[in-house]
């Protein structure tokens, strides 16, 4: 049989992650990673080198497939569907000699920028309106070449690619002065109308994952260059410094040293963080494969219990009137090895308990399945947060009403606003307030709901406060890790702050706690302000 063929579109120039080689090759770590997925699912591929701008473009006209080295973002997600990252890349401003002294990117206002078109750090500065003036370029070779030749102020573009094609071409004006934007996580994406293709690419990704595969294909191509540490040209300015401060002064050697230690002590600890953000990435996408195939697999017999329960129950009603004329008849009698009126008074419990069990299995599974969801849902809507959270408190009133007589609840007045998903915040202000009801010893205890508009009014700050028993300060860091509980034996699962940070993560907000024992719990949530 005549295996599929797919077209993959990618960056002529993107190295070391896709590039065309001197012999007119597609080539790079992308590549590799690509065709070691085709050769394991059993498909071929077909390249289509290009600008990215053009490969972008070719993915939404139907031209291309599937794009090899998309970075995430929420805008994106809205209309391209991702797999989980395969690699993790850090975006860089790069200056000139003589380029205007700057400390970070907000600094950016009213200078040319130069970004390549339609990238990420293109859409970036865009969207968060930051006031640079724009200059998009096709290429990341393009693009440091114009800065080295004086035509903008300074490249937002990503990092290792630029380093890598600056040695190439022997730019020595030019240099990274800082990393301003949080790493991006590189993947494949395809329309949504491809969900099945994408199913293939994260399979294969997994599998490549779990067999170490990927790992040989990151070491080959990354690997060396992360090790590496500052660049040669770097280094050899550094040894003449070196050799002029050692015909100045034994003083001035030793200060120099210690400089230089400290600038290898801070690129080893950035080098560190890159590798634990990659390796986290990959156990929770392989983690994500797996858990999405037990719960559709538990959905199946859990659907038949729920089905069938309610007809057992029906059954057990319309044959008791008969049962009990045959007693009166025929005297008692045995059913399952039990006397017929333990079992008319214990059967009905039995199928109680079998029915709420079957439910909590599917609150479970539907739990596992909001973990496993590789994007979030579509975020898009008018958010009113005041009237989310008394909404959520109104459904877990009797919970709260059982846990604490000192419940407060202090919203802001004017109203606050955010993009995303009313049902998603209404599902963490639940699972929030239900875990501050749980850490009550007695109703004397309080309990505090708040919101308010940060100081710069750029932020919404919502906190659910407890004075309840505390956690310890080793358990902090993992309350949000998949499956980690301390309520096990109360039938926790370990899923709902996990769930919760997801959600609060694809608002691009953030969830901090802060905790005492026997004092109390503090968590805050940070999420984006919109303006009507």
């Amino acid at each position: 049989m005549k295996k599929p063929v797919f077209i993959i579109g990618a960056d002529h120039s993107y190295p070391p992650y896709e590039f065309v080689n001197k012999y007119g090759e597609p080539d790079g770590y992308n590549v590799e990673l690509t065709l070691a997925i085709a050769d394991l699912m059993g498909f071929e591929v077909e390249f289509r080198m290009s600008d990215w701008k053009t490969a972008l473009k070719g993915l939404y006209q139907g031209d291309v497939d599937v794009l090899q080295g998309i970075a995430y973002s929420v805008i994106r997600a809205q209309t391209i569907l991702f797999s989980p990252p395969h690699s993790i890349v850090n975006q860089s401003i790069f200056a000139r000699d003589d380029s205007p002294k700057i400390a970070d990117i907000s600094m950016l206002s009213g200078k040319e920028v130069i970004v390549q078109n339609a990238s990420i750090m293109h859409e970036y500065l865009v969207n968060e309106d930051i006031g640079a003036i724009i200059v998009p370029a096709p290429t990341h070779l393009e693009a440091l070449r114009q800065l080295a030749a004086g035509k903008s102020d300074f490249a937002l573009i990503a990092n290792l690619p630029s380093l890598y094609l600056t040695k190439e071409m022997g730019l020595n004006n030019i240099y990274p002065i800082g990393s301003p934007v949080q790493g991006q996580r590189l993947g494949y994406g395809v329309l949504p109308k491809n969900e099945e293709l994408i199913s293939r690419f994260t399979e294969g990704l997994a599998i490549l994952k779990n067999t170490g595969r990927q790992q040989e294909i990151y070491e080959k191509w990354l690997g060396s260059l992360e090790k590496k540490g500052l660049p040669w040209d770097i280094i050899a300015q550094i040894a003449g410094i070196a050799v002029s401060l050692l015909l100045l002064s034994l003083v001035g050697i030793v200060v120099w040293n210690s400089m230089l230690r400290k600038e290898v002590e801070k690129r080893s600890s950035q080098i560190h963080q890159q590798q634990q953000q990659l390796i986290q990435a990959d156990k929770m996408a392989s983690l994500g494969v797996l858990v999405s195939g037990v719960a559709h697999e538990i959905n199946n017999p859990t659907g038949l219990l729920m089905l069938n329960l309610p007809l057992l129950k029906e059954a057990w009603v319309d044959a008791l009137p008969k049962l009990e004329a045959h007693a009166e008849e025929h005297g008692e009698f045995k059913l399952a090895g039990l006397s017929f009126n333990r079992i008319k008074q214990e059967l009905p419990y039995l199928l109680d308990e079998m029915d709420q069990g079957t439910i909590r299995i599917r609150n479970i599974v539907n739990d596992l399945k909001d973990f496993a969801r590789s994007e979030p849902d579509e975020i898009k809507q008018e958010v009113d947060v005041n009237k989310v959270i008394q909404t959520a408190v109104r459904l877990v009133d009797k919970s709260i009403r059982s846990a604490t007589d000192e419940f407060d609840l202090k919203l802001q007045n004017n109203h606050l606003f955010i993009m995303g998903s009313a049902q998603r915040i209404e599902q963490v202000m639940i699972n929030l307030i239900i875990n501050a009801c749980d850490a009550l010893e007695n109703k004397t205890q309080r309990i505090r709901v708040s919101s308010k508009l940060s100081v710069d009014q750029t932020r919404i700050i919502i906190k659910v406060e407890d004075q309840g028993s505390g956690i310890d300060d080793a358990l902090l860091s993992r309350l949000t890790d998949p499956f980690f509980t301390t309520k096990r034996e109360q039938g926790g699962t370990g899923l709902g702050l996990s769930v919760s940070a997801s959600i609060v993560q694809a608002h691009e907000g953030s969830m901090k706690f802060d905790s005492v024992k026997q004092v109390g719990t503090t968590v805050t949530i940070s999420l984006p302000c919109y303006m009507p």
